[in-house]
């Protein structure tokens, strides 16, 4: 019998929660059959068996927080055809991923420890809020990536199963039953009832972000500033770009100017792009730029890697499969590591502006607000523009007044003017 450990499928990484078992005592499983989905604080990942034979033992249940190393599942190998047992088998989907096909490679850089994610949400920009509706937290239904995609794969509509998971998520026992035509489990009770309190576990992203936002508000004093922006000529920079063959099947916003503008600043005020180190700081000649990403499983920023070589056409796709991959549940643990200075969208929340916590290990985060028409003087004249607030979070040690007022105007002079990114 084989005892298969727990691996690690990221970087470093030292423990993961047990999601969801796919496999029970006495099944045949065959090489690379997914087994289990483990989260970690990075991202949920499938593990798959290194081996084909019966499983004998899981060693942990749904919920359990495993240790790297620990023992995972036992498995009876079966053995070939010339009496030996079948080798253990390279593991498919697991541990990070090479750069996306088709993207080029990006040039290598120091290695520093990867940064751990802040709790700021950052779904791309519109410049009015929608019409009201009512909240996707009432109207989504909830369930994992895997789950949506077994779901999806034998057209089986989620609203339509009766979720039975703690939090009212449709789980893969709920679509197999419905594929078995078994008849649905009872639903789990549902959480937040009226007159009653709820006590919720701790664990992967938000247990990740708990920690993350604990040691980077308590280690780095943040100085915070605002400037409020004309973005007229962006909103209208973008109805240009939306008509141009060049960005057709590409999604443009403000989120994008902001990208460009950021990437730009941050090579002229180094400061608010470096690490602090103790009794050094590292400055940045490169800007790995991080999005913070509203998920399921919660708040994670990824970075686009030397997001100051991309063009406008480039950094558009990157942002929209960087967001898109983080809202599958496919964000790579490299796509989370060396993050230089991060920007978070709280204006898609009608938000005007807000103090964010910095990643730890960058000194500046940029807070994007809402874009609203307001009476705006200009040249002496009252006239209905579109204006946002920037809200600049930075790790005083090493920035400034006068540096966080430098970096916040550059990146306003961008969005007043966006004809500067081709200057």
């Amino acid at each position: 019998m084989n005892i298969f450990t727990l691996p690690d499928v990221g970087e470093g990484l030292t423990e993961a929660d047990i999601a969801n078992w796919l496999v029970k005592v006495g099944d045949t499983v065959a090489v690379n059959q997914v087994i289990a989905e483990i989260e970690t604080a990075k991202s949920l990942v499938e593990i798959p068996s290194p081996w084909a034979g019966e499983v004998k033992e899981l060693f942990a249940e749904v919920g359990d927080t495993v240790n790297v190393g620990d023992n995972f599942i036992a498995i009876e190998v079966t053995a070939t055809a010339d009496g030996e047992e079948s080798p253990q088998a390279p593991l498919v989907g697991s541990g990070p991923k090479d750069d996306t096909p088709g993207r080029r490679r990006r040039r290598g850089r120091p290695d520093r420890p990867a940064p751990t994610q802040v709790a700021e949400p950052e779904p791309e920009a519109e410049p009015e809020p929608a019409p009201a509706q009512k909240s996707d937290l009432f109207t989504k239904v909830l369930a994992k990536p895997p789950v949506r995609k077994l779901a999806k794969d034998h057209g089986l509509d989620l609203a339509a199963i009766t979720p039975t998971g703690q939090h009212g998520e449709v789980t893969r026992t709920d679509v197999q039953s419905v594929l078995d035509g078994a008849k649905p489990a009872a639903r789990a009770p549902q959480a937040g009832a009226v007159g009653e309190s709820e006590t919720i576990k701790v664990t992967g992203v938000r247990k990740a972000t708990a920690q993350a936002v604990t040691d980077s508000y308590t280690s780095a004093p943040h100085i915070s500033v605002f400037r409020q922006v004309d973005a007229t000529r962006t909103i209208e920079y973008l109805e240009t770009l939306k008509k141009h063959p060049r960005f057709e099947n590409v999604k443009v916003s403000p989120l994008l100017v902001l990208a460009m503008a950021v990437a730009q600043a941050a090579l002229q005020t180094p400061q608010a792009n470096s690490t602090w180190n103790g009794d050094t700081y590292t400055l940045h000649h490169y800007v790995n730029l991080g999005l913070a990403a509203a998920t399921e499983r919660g708040l994670i920023v990824p970075n686009i890697k030397n997001a100051h070589e991309l063009n406008q056409r480039q950094m558009a796709e990157a942002i929209q499969e960087l967001t898109q991959r983080a809202r599958d549940g496919k964000t790579q643990p490299t796509e989370l590591a060396d993050g230089t200075i991060t920007i978070t969208n709280i204006g898609v929340l009608g938000l005007d502006a807000g103090t964010p916590i910095l990643n730890p290990g960058e000194s500046g985060i940029i807070a994007f607000g809402a874009i609203k028409q307001q009476p705006w003087v200009v040249d002496g004249q009252l006239e209905p523009r579109w204006i946002t607030t920037l809200t600049g979070s930075f790790d005083h040690r090493i920035v400034d007044g006068a540096e966080a007022g430098a970096f916040l105007a550059d990146v306003a002079a961008i969005l007043e003017e966006p004809a500067l990114l081709i200057s």
